[in-house]
């Protein structure tokens, strides 16, 4: 049985005493279930405080980006060894913001998956078509290419440490968000690829995650759809209160 998974992905957003505030009213309000996950990703400067925090309650700390790198020259990169220093060990890798906005190719992202399983690292791995691909009827395709060049040359166990989070481009930061039926669609379609790939036992094992302006106002329908496992979110996840309402409606 899947775990459902909610994870909150604060980009550039919270200082230190913000982040603590956060996490106190989180562990205050956050009950156990062993069959949900709570996950968050503060900025790189907070991770090893968030770590401490957390240390005794069921939220986990994730970090937004990894370097391909082991170590080196190469400023402002941030390595696997650095974050598995601090007590971090998942990863989100593809992110939407990273492809647009620093260039990342499938090709770099591949690296990065690489780098982060030989440092034992768990994957949550973006992926999602824009605006035009959608329109175009594209998205399908898309899609497809993504996740066959960036994750169809690991294997079925390197997979088993991967979760996929679907972002719909067009539906991030828009106040648009993709309906409950094209939402399963895609990942209905992206379990069948991974089925076809890599059997049955991996593709019904996988979580994927929904993530286009995730609210609590539409979570719980999509949320009840059977191949959506859970949810990446941004905006909403930097107040506790209306992340606590998502978590719930899992």
């Amino acid at each position: 049985m899947r775990k459902k998974i909610l994870v909150g992905n604060w980009k550039m957003n919270k200082n230190l005493s913000q982040t603590g505030e956060f996490l106190k009213s989180i562990n205050a309000n956050l009950t156990f279930d062993k069959n949900k996950r709570f996950i968050i990703a503060p900025s790189f400067v907070n991770l090893e405080y968030a770590v401490k925090e957390s240390s005794n309650s069921p939220v986990e700390i994730c970090c937004q980006n990894i370097s391909e790198f082991e170590e080196g020259a190469y400023t402002g990169e941030v390595s696997a060894k650095m974050l598995t220093n601090v007590g971090v060990n998942i990863v989100i890798i593809g992110h939407s913001e990273r492809r647009e906005f620093y260039f990342e190719s499938n090709n770099v992202l591949k690296s990065k998956i690489k780098t982060a399983l030989n440092n034992n690292f768990e994957i949550i791995f973006c992926f999602g078509e824009n605006l035009l691909e959608r329109k175009n009827n594209n998205y399908f395709s898309a899609v497809k290419k993504q996740i066959v060049d960036t994750l169809f040359e690991f294997n079925p166990n390197e997979f088993n440490k991967i979760i996929l989070a679907y972002e719909p481009v067009w539906a991030i930061g828009t106040g648009e968000n993709a309906s409950a039926e094209q939402a399963q669609e895609i990942h209905l379609f992206v379990r069948e690829l991974i089925e076809n790939k890599f059997g049955v036992e991996v593709a019904s094992n996988l979580t994927i995650l929904y993530g286009g302006s995730l609210k609590p106002n539409n979570s719980k329908e999509l949320f009840q759809k059977k191949d959506v496992d859970g949810g990446l979110v941004g905006g909403a996840s930097l107040n506790p209160d209306t992340f606590l309402e998502i978590y719930r409606s899992l």
